[in-house]
């Protein structure tokens, strides 16, 4: 039986990576820092009735002799450091602890394995935020980096010293270039499932208006349970390497609402309010990913539509408010 150890278990892609791997057969390892809330802990890995099947293990990603101590302790077959202050726009309030985590905590993982488990595979996860300004109409792993935001510029740091790390002490070690990539256990802070929350909201009268940002941003939207495979089958290559994944399909926010609110026969533009106050100090306009590389070398393709992805999530978040009305807490992350 393989060995997984997943940093971010408790986030949207680390429970879909571990329900992916426990499908496989693997034993499954997840960090958890001791500073989350219990009760919200686990909320994901119990969504997807998983949470007895995950061994959580206490550790710090900026505490190297934590991981290091859990790494020579499950001595894993694959690593995947999908841990990070991920929202872009706290990075600007946080920009040192965005830094700390997202940088140097990918670098601590990569040290902990090559210390004590050098034979072990480490999936990397970048981000197309890394791409920012985008130099290129649609980014492909050749397109230079331009980040906009703390976040991305930690995510920067993070990729390259995977790439480093590889080249210089010849780990297996992969970085995925996801771009955007949703569900219904995105959190709640992230554009996509405001939208769909507060839909379902304006759905079931708990409120009357949508406020947003910049409706006019569009990106590249995919299903984290197509991008998770994508991270274990790099995994599965003979040699390490870095992939773009993506759908090659630009979307503007203002479109993703209207598909969100048409499935529930709204009209978005009666319901959508615009507050600068939502706007980036630096804003990335514009990302739409190019994966010919994934689908020529890994064979991966999306398999869920951005269509599907949206009523899926519309339809969770309902699910969630009609049992909180019940219980009388309709204020669900």
């Amino acid at each position: 039986m393989k060995r997984a150890f997943i940093t971010g278990i408790t986030g949207q892609d680390g429970a879909y990576l571990a329900q992916f791997l426990l499908r496989q057969g693997y034993e499954v390892f997840g960090l958890v820092r001791r500073s989350s809330l219990p009760e919200n802990m686990d909320a994901r890995l119990k969504w997807l009735g998983i949470a007895s099947d995950v061994n959580l293990v206490d550790g710090n990603l900026i505490d190297l002799s934590s991981l290091q101590r859990l790494i020579r302790k499950i001595r894993p077959d694959e690593v995947y450091n999908l841990a990070a202050q991920s929202f872009v726009k706290t990075s600007w309030a946080q920009p040192l602890l965005t830094g700390q985590v997202t940088g140097l905590g990918a670098a601590n993982v990569l040290e902990a394995v090559r210390l004590d488990c050098p034979e072990a595979r480490f999936y990397q996860a970048s981000s197309s935020e890394m791409y920012g300004l985008a130099q290129e109409p649609r980014q492909s792993e050749k397109t230079p980096f331009y980040p906009r935001s703390p976040y991305a510029v930690a995510k920067v740091y993070a990729h390259w010293m995977t790439v480093n790390y590889r080249e210089s002490f010849r780990l297996f070690a992969c970085c995925g270039i996801l771009f955007n990539h949703e569900s219904p256990l995105r959190g709640i802070e992230f554009v996509t499932r405001k939208i769909t929350d507060g839909v379902a909201r304006i759905k079931l009268g708990l409120q009357d208006k949508l406020v947003l940002g910049n409706l006019h941003a569009k990106r590249d939207w995919g299903h984290a349970r197509d991008y998770v495979r994508a991270m274990w089958m790099m995994l599965q290559e003979v040699e390490a390497d870095d992939y773009v994944i993506a759908t090659g399909r630009a979307t503007s926010v203002l479109e993703f609402c209207r598909m969100a609110f048409a499935h529930v026969g709204l009209n978005a533009e009666e319901h959508i309010e615009v507050d600068a106050s939502f706007l980036r100090p630096a804003e990335v306009d514009f990302l739409q990913g190019d994966a010919t590389k994934a689908h020529e070398k890994l064979g991966w393709q999306p398999e869920i539509t951005l269509e599907e992805m949206v009523q899926e999530m519309v339809e969770a978040d309902l699910v969630r408010l009609r049992q909180g009305l019940k219980t009388g807490v309709t204020d669900l992350a």
